[in-house]
């Protein structure tokens, strides 16, 4: 994998995908940061907004390619139109906003990611109620770690009828001191079991606030 940037999110990025032993190559112009990260992943020190130099790294060898700039609307836009043109197979690119989003998405990449608008989102999610973890998957789908409101708490998945009443399911619980599990309608649930549950985000935030 070809990842771009190694800024907060394509440093953590390219370090996390080389610890799962993941080949990855970075690619950072600025020589500061190139030199910090040297000899941690494999590295070249490169300007990717000219296409000679992807060329000349091999870039379209990489069926996958991510795009960590963000301070610089225009590298972005370069440096992605430049792996479009190469036919980069899979080419995911970081945006600040909606409008460098839609941009990205115009001239060809295939997903557009929004690391500070997704975290922001999550840790609003996790200070304001019950909620212990959450994920947003795509178009509202969500998958949340919590505990169980009380009228959970002593019957089984199938009596407290969360499908039916909240329009959520919960997919694994995790008794205490115990790994999780996945759920049937015949688990029972304890004031202090972990549950996840999935289901669409404000269906999902009205469950969370039952007592």
């Amino acid at each position: 994998m070809l990842v771009i940037g190694l800024g907060r999110f394509g440093s953590a990025l390219a370090a996390t995908l080389d610890r799962l032993g993941q080949d990855v190559l970075a690619v950072e112009r600025n020589a500061t940061l190139a030199q910090q990260w040297a000899g941690r992943i494999p590295l070249v020190e490169a300007d990717a907004t000219n296409p000679e130099a992807l060329e000349q790294l091999g870039a379209r060898d990489f069926p996958v390619a991510v795009v960590g700039v963000g301070s610089s609307l225009e590298a972005s836009v370069l440096i992605t139109g430049n792996l479009v043109d190469m036919g980069t197979p899979q080419i995911w690119a970081k945006a600040v906003s909606a409008e460098h989003g839609r941009i990205l998405q115009r001239i060809g990449a295939h997903h557009v990611v929004f690391p500070e608008a997704d975290a922001g989102n999550r840790v609003a999610h996790l200070v304001s109620g019950k909620l212990m973890d959450y994920i947003e998957v795509e178009d509202g789908f969500t998958i949340v770690k919590m505990r169980p409101p009380k009228e959970m708490q002593g019957f089984t998945v199938e009596q407290s009828k969360v499908r039916t009443r909240y329009g959520v399911t919960v997919i694994g619980v995790k008794p205490p001191g115990q790994e999780f599990i996945y759920a049937t309608p015949q688990t029972r649930i304890s004031a202090n079991d972990l549950l996840v549950v999935s289901g669409h985000s404000e269906l999902l935030e009205r469950f969370a606030a039952r007592p």
